[in-house]
């Protein structure tokens, strides 16, 4: 009697715990992460440094739009491999053949500088990320039952992962590429080592293909081996039959609201781009004798998402106990919008610090740029999550892939529409980009307060 007792406990025990395959994904996730923030820090620095420097002096607009184009087709062939994975390969496969593609376009961008080989590594690159990107979180929903309660803390988890990946990645590959293996004559850098930062990146990719293909198998079974098919047999009926009137409304919501988010990311992926240039040039990153690279700023975002993402899911649940309850959903990503206009408030006050002069002897305090990350990523938090919930708990059974897909589209347009806003910087002028994005964006998040009472009728 006791020992049955004993070996239901343990049961029940093991039931809580997450299984070894989590692990094993977090990693293969956190490697994968590495190599593209790694790559993604330098990326702009080495299109635009001059060619006797290290890099391919490409004119910064021009530099701009390759880096917008870049990020954004990341964003649209995760759809198309999807697709292939679920109907031909399955997951597996798919991220073995992702993973060996990206690190192959790193070893491009690594081998030779020239921009033949850097369109051959972005290619690479943004083909092997349509596969290896959507089909590792669908693992790691897989390895729970439906149902099951630690679902959504295995997703915290393996969202801890990709920032661990993110946050890591700059330091080292931005240190390799800035100083290891930078040359230097006095304070000036005369020949970067952008080429051994990539390399960092694609021996990233390389040891989480390892762990990943010498565990899988051990950690998931038969998880992921054969591709599911298109078709859902078991909801035929309701895939077959017309949308509601209220399935309708719903799906009209996330049209909406993912026009919404365009804005958004439009402006917070400057981090990539017009900001890391104006960290280049005109922030102070000295403190005291030791000069901060600029590739490490990337390692803010995820560094704050880290520290802040269990306060503010603290704050939401928080809220959600008062008599009203929660924060509707269009009022946390309207916050989102409006904290990201408020980060480029500083960037506006960092150039005002300057006095505007386009002499780069002349330069701001660093926390102005601190400071800007820090409400990016609150703003990120606000909106990005939520986003993702909304879609999947709203979306029409019919359509629930296809709206994921037009969600994941609004990051790929807004990279695109972020890419041509850096190119008018040096037309226009850094105190009317960073301000004109930080009008818009808190306009746009007000309009959206208003918006929100509709929205919600027609959600709910």
């Amino acid at each position: 009697m006791a020992l049955a007792q004993n070996q239901e406990e343990n049961v029940v025990e093991q039931s809580k715990k997450h299984p070894p395959g989590l692990y094993m994904l977090f990693f293969t996730e956190m490697w994968e992460r590495f190599s593209y923030y790694g790559m993604r820090a330098l990326l702009i620095m080495y299109l635009t440094t001059e060619l006797v420097k290290g890099g391919l002096g490409i004119e910064k607009s021009t530099a701009a739009l390759i880096y917008g184009w870049f990020t954004g087709l990341v964003y649209f062939t995760p759809i198309i491999g999807g697709y292939i994975s679920d109907k031909y390969l399955g997951q597996r496969k798919a991220i073995t053949i992702g993973g060996i593609t990206m690190a192959l376009g790193q070893v491009a961008l690594f081998s030779q500088q020239s921009k033949t080989f850097l369109y051959l590594g972005l290619f690479l690159l943004i083909i092997g990320n349509g596969f290896f990107k959507p089909n590792i979180s669908t693992l790691v929903g897989k390895l729970y039952p439906d149902g099951d309660k630690r679902r959504d803390a295995a997703f915290t988890i393996f969202y801890m992962g990709i920032n661990v990946g993110a946050f890591l990645a700059p330091l080292i590959c931005g240190t390799l590429a800035e100083s290891t293996f930078a040359i230097r004559e006095g304070n000036m850098i005369v020949q970067y080592g952008f080429k051994y930062g990539f390399l960092a990146a694609a021996i990233g990719m390389v040891l989480g293909q390892i762990v990943f293909n010498l565990l899988a198998n051990k950690y998931l079974g038969d998880i992921g081996k054969a591709p599911v098919g298109i078709k859902d047999k078991n909801n035929k009926e309701k895939i077959d039959r017309p949308l509601t009137k209220k399935e309708k409304e719903r799906t009209t919501v996330i049209f909406i609201l993912a026009t919404f988010v365009v804005v958004f990311w439009a402006g917070f992926e400057q981090a990539g781009s017009s900001l890391t240039i104006y960290t280049q040039d005109y922030i102070n990153r000295n403190i005291g004798s030791f000069e901060v690279p600029v590739s490490w700023f990337q390692s803010l975002n995820p560094f704050f998402i880290v520290l802040l993402a269990p306060v503010l899911s603290k704050v939401w649940i928080t809220l959600s106990k008062r008599e009203q309850g929660d924060l509707k959903i269009p009022v946390k990503m309207a916050f989102g919008l409006i904290l990201l206009g408020l980060g480029f408030l500083l960037m506006v006050g960092a150039v005002l610090q300057r006095g505007g002069s386009d002499d780069i002897a002349i330069k701001a305090n660093m926390m102005w740029l601190v400071g800007a990350y820090l409400l990016h990523t609150l703003g990120e938090l606000c909106l990005s999550p939520v986003g993702l919930s909304m879609v999947s708990s709203i979306a029409p059974v019919k359509y629930a892939s296809a709206l994921m897909g037009v969600w994941l589209l609004s990051s790929f347009v807004a990279q695109i529409v972020g890419g041509y806003i850096a190119s008018y910087v040096e037309k226009l002028g850094h105190l009317q980009i960073f301000g004109g994005i930080a009008v818009v964006s808190i306009v746009v998040g007000l309009i959206l307060i208003t918006l929100n009472k509709k929205l919600v009728s027609m959600m709910e």
